[in-house]
């Protein structure tokens, strides 16, 4: 059973095998990346049925795209080809520590000529939640429209809706305009969750009970912000907390951190759990994400995120 939708650019990724500036790299590994693919995997490991919205090129890329989705257990109906336009591509440095070169192929993409026609045959019979990034909205106009209306949808159905702004600001044109696009959308979801430092850029500061409270008083119900290692900081209308992060003994990958911890905090609340224990399984999956190289590998099976949160 379909539980859950998410929405957005999948693309072709080359990881670099050697340590070098990516101009001097002559080997790479093939994955699959995108916030939202990296959610939905980590959802399907943890055995949840969700569909993937989505428009790929009618290339080897996007053909390679459509058999990940399933065999990670993808339900990829919504996923579109389009002939007329290629595949996103990502190429991604390796590196020893911190955050790798990431340069990005994605402008006239096929997902960037989705337009509203292409979410009328979406079935919301079974579904319970829904996640969308602020990643889509940045790379047209159409797809913009598009995930308002989806939003729109979703709220109209009685569907719980996470937003993660995971902020793309290379991919905006204007910086106001992204403050009040982005602000907007969260402002039509149930969950929110941001980083301190997307915080900063969108409400102006860095103090996370600040960040939340901003978003409690447009109408959000929950807001988790999320504080680098330290954990994250959350607050409803009737409840406030931090959550310690767990320790990672070495960090091969910083790229999916974001989406491993929607995927443990969503996954947690479909099964029932409570916000503290949901945000607590966001932390232990956000950590498994960091060491793994690619975007996806390390999001855990359900067998292994018991066992790392034993352990």
């Amino acid at each position: 059973m379909i539980e859950v939708l998410t929405i957005g650019e999948p693309m072709g990724l080359l990881v670099a095998e050697e340590v070098k500036p990516l101009k001097d790299v002559e080997h790479f590994t093939r994955y699959v990346c995108g916030a939202e693919v990296n959610f939905a995997v980590g959802l399907a490991r943890l055995e949840h049925g969700v569909a993937y919205v989505s428009k790929i090129g009618n290339d080897p890329f996007g053909k390679h795209i459509k058999d990940f989705l399933l065999e990670n257990k993808i339900d990829n109906c919504y996923v579109g080809y389009d002939d007329d336009h290629m595949t996103g591509m990502q190429l991604k440095a390796k590196v020893e520590s911190g955050d790798p070169e990431v340069v990005n192929f994605r402008k006239n993409t096929a997902f960037s000529n989705l337009t509203a026609k292409d979410i009328e045959n979406i079935d919301w019979t079974t579904l319970k939640h829904m996640h969308v990034t602020g990643i889509p909205p940045a790379l047209s106009l159409s797809c913009r429209e598009t995930i308002y209306k989806l939003m729109d949808i979703a709220r109209e159905k009685g569907i719980r809706i996470s937003f993660d702004p995971n902020l793309r600001p290379a991919l905006w044109k204007d910086k106001a305009e992204m403050v009040r696009v982005i602000n907007e959308l969260a402002a039509k979801a149930d969950l929110v969750l941001p980083g301190v430092s997307e915080g900063k850029i969108l409400v102006g500061t860095d103090d996370p009970e600040a960040i939340a409270d901003f978003y409690l008083k447009k109408g959000v119900k929950t807001v988790i912000v999320k504080v680098g290692a330290k954990g994250a900081f959350v607050k409803t209308q009737d409840d406030k907390f931090m959550s310690p992060g767990f320790k990672v003994e070495k960090v091969v990958d910083t790229v999916g951190a974001g989406d491993g911890f929607a995927v443990g905090v969503v996954s947690a609340l479909l099964e029932g759990q409570t916000l503290k224990d949901a945000v607590h399984r966001g932390a232990a999956v956000g950590a498994l994400a960091v060491m793994s190289p690619g975007d996806n590998e390390g999001l855990p099976t359900r067998e292994g995120l018991k066992k790392f949160m034993e352990a």
